[in-house]
């Protein structure tokens, strides 16, 4: 039998040292504060406190044991924020599947982590139908809705895991696992970043101290949850006991609605959508208490910035910089913006941001070399890829952390694949990417991802996806491909392959131009398609945007 945790000493102003002890502690010092807004619904800490507690137990009860990976695929919704933090509470691993994904992309999910238990709606289990099978570990489903469906494991409704009594939740270590987050890389399908308490609750009390958050705020999640960025939102709000508003938009008028309705004051989105609301007129009721807002995800376009800063004039802007793998690195202070608003700041607090050439030494002032994390937000790897891992997640020579000469454990830092340079001040410049990853509309994606999802239609013979920069999106995606059947035509074959993906992958994913040839696509000596050499070729690649 697992120990029993003892009540955290909230009273006495302790830190959280666990995920759920945000919300947790928030309930104890905050119980009437609202902590969550999803349409009309409002919750207070109180209430929501008692359902983490109360689902914790419900999922112990229906045998959940410590280190089980849950995979939740919702929209944003109270349950969706009830699961976040009920599943650590019980001793599980946190897994957030975006819910604009396919299920295909789902099924690897669940498969991957080896996931026991799945909660979603009736109608997103039932897309799964022909997948499920894939999915040897899943012993059972949770359905948040009053659907019906037919599947092949046993279901649970919601309300009846929400039904049983709180009880002593399980002993945890903050550097036992909390959640697994996944993101593409530039090969494959996406990877699990493995995220400890620690690790989240320190990104928490980072994020919050510099973006002065206090209870007095609203936070609007425009974000998914599964997205870093998003579910920092949650856990920043819990920390100082403020307010989320949960939005599923459909359009970026939304978004200005949403502000406005609820007097949100902290907003935090991707340049592409910060593109799009920038090209709106914003009603006064959106800015009346807006106080900062927040950009992730890729660099703002100058022109983008400008205008923000002409429809919010009052609120501050920060300009940061993140990845998965150590949830935010760096941020530029508001006072910065006009001296240097193509930096991407210094380090966060807590962690420390170092510039590193291939021989593992430290770069002098403007010279270009790879962005090193350091610190107690790197993620404890990648889940079952120790490959993967290794290339990411290497020692620091101990050389650049004084002190630890002597100590015989290296200490482990994340390798982020992207080079930038630091001025004479210490500010960061973002320079490029070292690999091929396409980071578009706020989104990271693997080009084999997309060209697996290609060769799937039967429509080519050989593909490449690469990422073309675009002022707006950051990159959009394009494909050079030789088709299977070459007699049809180029406008034939784009239609069936557009078609085709819209099926198969998230419209962020979806090529927004296929460049047909009918002679073979480049190789590199070792014979492998070569994405740089065909991008570096390709007439698109150096069109305007």
């Amino acid at each position: 039998m697992p120990r029993m945790s003892p009540t955290p000493d909230f009273a006495a102003g302790h830190l959280p040292a666990l995920l759920h002890h945000l919300p947790l502690r928030a309930a104890h010092c905050w119980p009437q504060h609202r902590a969550l807004t999803s349409g009309s619904e409002h919750i207070t800490y109180a209430d929501l406190g008692r359902d983490i507690q109360a689902l914790a137990a419900g999922l112990r009860q229906q045998g959940l044991r410590a280190g089980d990976r849950v995979v939740v695929w919702l929209d944003k919704r109270p349950a969706t924020v009830v699961a976040s933090y009920g599943v650590p509470a019980a001793g599980g691993v946190l897994v957030p599947a975006n819910p604009v994904l396919k299920p295909a992309q789902v099924a690897h999910i669940v498969q991957d982590a080896g996931a026991c238990l799945l909660i979603t709606t009736a109608q997103r289990l039932a897309s799964l139908d022909e997948w499920l099978p894939q999915c040897p570990t899943l012993r059972q489903a949770v359905l948040c809705d009053e659907g019906v469906v037919a599947a092949p494991v046993p279901l649970l409704p919601w309300r009846e895991l929400l039904a049983a009594e709180p009880e002593p939740l399980p002993d945890r270590l903050d550097t036992d696992i909390a959640a697994i987050f996944y993101t593409s890389g530039s090969t494959g399908r996406p990877k699990g970043v493995v995220l400890s308490h620690r690790n989240l609750v320190a990104g928490a009390a980072s994020v919050a101290s510099y973006l002065h958050n206090t209870t007095e705020d609203t936070l609007l999640a425009a974000l998914p949850l599964s997205f870093d960025a998003g579910f920092s939102q949650l856990t920043t709000a819990a920390l100082v006991g403020a307010r989320v508003v949960l939005l599923n938009y459909l359009m970026p008028r939304d978004v200005l609605t949403a502000m406005a309705r609820e007097g949100v004051t902290g907003l935090t989105a991707v340049p592409p959508l910060y593109g799009q609301l920038a090209a709106l007129d914003w009603p006064p009721e959106a800015t009346a208490r807006l106080r900062y807002w927040a950009n992730t995800g890729g660099r703002m376009p100058g022109a983008t910035l400008q205008r923000l800063r002409q429809r919010a004039p009052k609120a501050l802007p920060y300009l940061m910089y993140g990845l998965t793998e150590a949830f935010r690195s760096t941020y530029l202070p508001p006072a910065e913006v006009d001296r240097r608003p193509d930096s991407i700041g210094r380090a966060i607090p807590n962690a420390q941001i170092l510039v590193l050439r291939e021989d593992g030494t430290e770069c002098a002032p403007d010279e270009p070399g790879e962005l090193v994390h350091r610190g107690p937000l790197v993620a404890q790897g990648y889940w079952n890829r120790p490959d993967d891992t290794a290339l990411r997640f290497r020692p620091l020579p101990a050389a650049l952390v004084p002190g630890r000469e002597g100590v015989p454990l290296p200490e482990v830092a994340v390798f982020s694949g992207d080079t930038v340079r630091r001025d004479a001040e210490g500010y960061l410049y973002f320079v490029g990417r070292r690999d091929e990853m396409i980071k578009t509309s706020g989104y990271r994606v693997s080009p084999t991802e997309v060209e697996e999802a290609i060769h799937a239609s039967g429509l080519v013979h050989e593909v490449l996806a690469v990422g073309i920069e675009h002022e707006v999106l950051g990159q959009v995606i394009h494909v050079g491909a030789v088709p299977a059947e070459p007699a049809r035509s180029d406008a034939e074959l784009t239609a069936a392959l557009q078609q085709h993906c819209r099926a198969q992958l998230p419209a962020y994913m979806v090529p927004a131009a296929v460049h047909w040839q009918r002679s073979p696509l480049p190789r590199n000596p070792n014979g492998k398609l070569d994405r740089p050499r065909w991008k570096a070729e390709s007439d698109q690649s150096k069109a305007p945007q």
